[in-house]
């Protein structure tokens, strides 16, 4: 598009004030739902009051802001990149960068095989660099059975106050798994899927860590027009094998039965027939004979909600524990149409989003108060060499503002960086946080006034700059902590850390000016020494830090920082040295939301 990403005024970054939830008067919990003791571990189950809000025992609103780790569904048979990197180190980054929900992958037979006790084929763990997951507690020992691992992740996310939504992604064990349509396939049954939700929701019925179930990922498919083919997904008022509200129903009911304080977390299909122009299922998707004038209303995978309008889920004296999802993306995953890519002279806006997809597919469910939405997957690249355009970035700002403003809860799709499409929070082998992408979620992470990260849990707090559900209600706010590195990660980082008795602190070198060289020549924020402030100078800032070998004064990449540039990285007047918040004052220049010097 001619219309470019800048001159919309977006950036890949923003410092935008956070949000705060009001309290709402109390939920009563429906007299069918088990009240179990309220202990540490049977104190944070949650349910949706009558204002379609999603609340605590005490009735006060949650904001759940997650984000997806996957590996378990894809044959790893535990979370992707602790093929190198520390599991327990990695949960621990996770809480401390504020996310208080992590949605995990899973597949129908990896929780049989758990089920059924059946030996693992295989395990991505990194033996050496994971001690306490082998059998001996040392490095290089033998790699536990896949379920303790599972077990043990538990134990960490709990200690790090963060909550789990266990996802059905697909019935097989596969990469390509989320690809199949269905629940279930030639594998395992839908019979083999209700066992699966119905043992393991038991399984956790006494661990308030694990909150939510996402039933099925991304049911989808198109109609072919045989009448005998039934390889998609639709939602109707039948009992047919392929109607997903009908076995989401089925589906709750398995989870339900053995816990009923679980979120039962229901995402969409694909496509809708547009029955106001007389069509039905029986439709080909694509109608050569009208070609461009489908019998359907398309939709992201999953994210088609249409069908609710007229057969809404129906969980009965249990309905206070449904919650819709739906996933969106943005034009580097596809160029749909609403993003007016082949039209230079148009561009999307929030309303023209709402008004041509959003509203109709899933929006108006919360817009009209009839449902919490949890936004299961959302993200993308938000760098130059992916997104070329900036519109990208541009679908991103817009989806992450929307769902600020009407309190939707998400899990920001991926920590993984193994993301084909979409990237991830990180990169280097898992091991270096994409700084730029973050600090364009963060955001809309749930946090106070001071920035303290608000848990999910009454008890602990998430990370180390987080407070507990109890505290925030009661107006408790905590100094802010600087995270530091393991020294695992520093050694692979090349970062050099000073050690006190108390504290490990990361050093940064004091930029200093030149001799004769008066303050008012100081270019500052301008890292690259381009004579233009823009995002490129605060990722070079964040490098130059991360990894000096490379990318300080003396780095070898040939784009490194330069001695001028790391004066000019040096944003504050009272000139203490560069560090990761330079490159926030980068960015929030960028935005005009301040002017550089700070003082």
């Amino acid at each position: 598009m001619a219309i470019s990403f800048w001159k919309k005024t977006l950036a890949a970054v923003s410092a935008a004030a956070v949000i705060t939830i009001p309290t709402a008067s109390g939920y009563q919990r429906p007299a069918s739902v088990t009240q179990a003791a309220p202990d540490e571990y049977h104190d944070d189950w949650l349910h949706v009051n009558e204002n379609a809000e999603i609340v605590d025992m005490d009735g006060n609103p949650v904001w759940m802001t997650g984000c997806n780790w996957f590996g378990y569904n894809v044959g790893s048979q535990v979370f992707d990149g602790v093929w190198s990197r520390n599991m327990h180190e990695c949960l621990n980054e996770i809480a401390d960068h504020g996310f208080n929900l992590l949605r995990v992958p899973m597949s129908t037979q990896i929780i049989l095989q758990w089920k059924n006790n059946e030996p693992d084929d295989m395990i991505k763990v990194n033996e050496w660099s994971n001690p306490e997951l082998t059998l001996e507690g040392i490095e290089g020992g033998t790699v536990k059975y896949s379920f303790d691992i599972w077990n043990q992740a538990v134990k960490w996310c709990r200690e790090n106050g963060i909550k789990i939504m266990i996802d059905i992604h697909c019935a097989t064990t596969n990469s390509a798994g989320h690809n199949v349509p269905l629940w279930y396939d030639d594998n395992y049954s839908t019979e083999d899927w209700l066992e699966a939700l119905s043992w393991i929701t038991e399984y956790y019925k006494d661990d308030d860590t694990i909150i939510a179930i996402d039933l099925k990922n991304e049911p989808h498919g198109e109609p072919n027009g045989d009448p005998n083919s039934t390889n998609f997904a639709k939602w109707d008022g039948s009992t047919d094998d392929n109607n997903w509200r009908y076995a989401a129903e089925r589906g709750a009911a398995a989870v339900l039965e053995k816990n009923p304080n679980m979120l039962i977390v229901v995402e969409g299909i694909q496509v809708y027939p547009k029955f106001d122009e007389g069509k039905d299922w029986t439709y080909p998707y694509i109608d050569y004979a009208n070609y461009g004038n489908s019998p359907y209303y398309g939709a992201w995978w999953g994210a088609n909600f249409r069908g609710a309008k007229d057969y809404p889920v129906d969980l009965g004296e249990y309905q206070s524990q449904l919650v819709y999802s739906p996933h969106d993306y943005g034009p580097e995953v596809w160029e749909q149409d609403w993003f007016y890519l082949d039209d230079d002279t148009k561009t999307f806006t929030r309303e023209t989003l709402l008004n041509d997809y959003w509203y109709d597919t899933w929006a108006y469910l919360v817009e009209e108060n009839i449902s919490p939405l949890l936004m299961g997957e959302w993200g993308g690249w938000t760098d130059d060499e992916h997104d070329t355009t900036g519109e990208n970035r541009h679908w991103l700002q817009e989806l992450r503002d929307y769902m600020i403003d009407m309190h939707i809860h998400h899990t920001f799709w991926c920590f993984n960086e193994n993301s084909s499409d979409t990237g991830g929070l990180v990169y280097n082998n898992f091991l270096e946080w994409d700084n730029v992408k973050y600090e364009f979620v963060r955001p809309a992470l749930w946090q106070n006034d001071n920035g303290n990260f608000i848990s999910l849990d009454h008890t602990i707090p998430v990370g180390s700059n987080g407070i507990t559900l109890t505290e925030y209600y009661n107006g408790v706010s905590k100094p802010l902590v600087t995270t530091t590195y393991s020294p695992l990660v520093a050694k692979a980082l090349n970062i050099t850390t000073e050690t006190t008795a108390s504290t490990t602190t990361t050093t940064t070198t004091p930029a200093t000016t030149a001799s004769g060289s008066p303050e008012d020549d100081i270019a500052y924020g301008d890292a690259n020494c381009n004579d233009t402030v823009e995002v490129a100078d605060a990722v070079l800032i964040l490098q130059s830090i991360a990894n000096p070998d490379k990318y300080g004064v003396d780095g070898s990449d040939e784009k490194h920082i330069t001695s001028t540039g790391m004066e000019n990285a040096d944003c504050n007047l009272s000139r203490n040295g560069v560090t990761s918040q330079d490159a926030l004052y980068v960015q929030q220049a960028v935005l005009k939301m301040i002017t550089l010097p700070v003082e």
